[in-house]
């Protein structure tokens, strides 16, 4: 796959998802959109335009960004799961997949969307 360029962000807190925005840019990347709930992100996803997305893993009211990583893998859009918790919190399926440890730094969002 070419360098990832339109980045969805999956992020339930706005300073973080904020955060995560300015590092793309930094990074010389586009955000193709945010999304705070799993319902909205499968519709920006359904919506297409994304080469590759930062999932929280866990969203607010329990919510897990599980069903948004099965529609992206469907779609053969490459991930990265965002987390401050254990191994254990991704679903044992995208275990393979790259890990963006919370608290963010610019060179882990570097590191994580190189390995895609």
């Amino acid at each position: 796959m070419n360098d990832p360029v339109q980045i969805l962000i999956v992020e339930d807190e706005p300073l973080i998802a904020m955060m995560l925005e300015d590092f793309l840019d930094i990074l010389d990347k586009q955000v193709a959109g945010t999304a705070d709930s799993v319902e909205d992100a499968i519709a920006r996803v359904e919506a297409g335009g994304i080469d590759a997305a930062i999932l929280d893993v866990n969203l607010r009211g329990g919510e897990k960004s599980t069903p948004v990583a099965e529609l992206l893998a469907e779609r053969g859009v490459p991930f990265v799961f965002a987390t401050g918790g254990s191994d254990d919190s991704v679903d044992e399926r995208f275990r393979d997949r790259p890990r963006l440890q919370k608290p963010f730094t610019m060179d882990g969002v570097a590191k994580a969307l190189g390995e895609l």
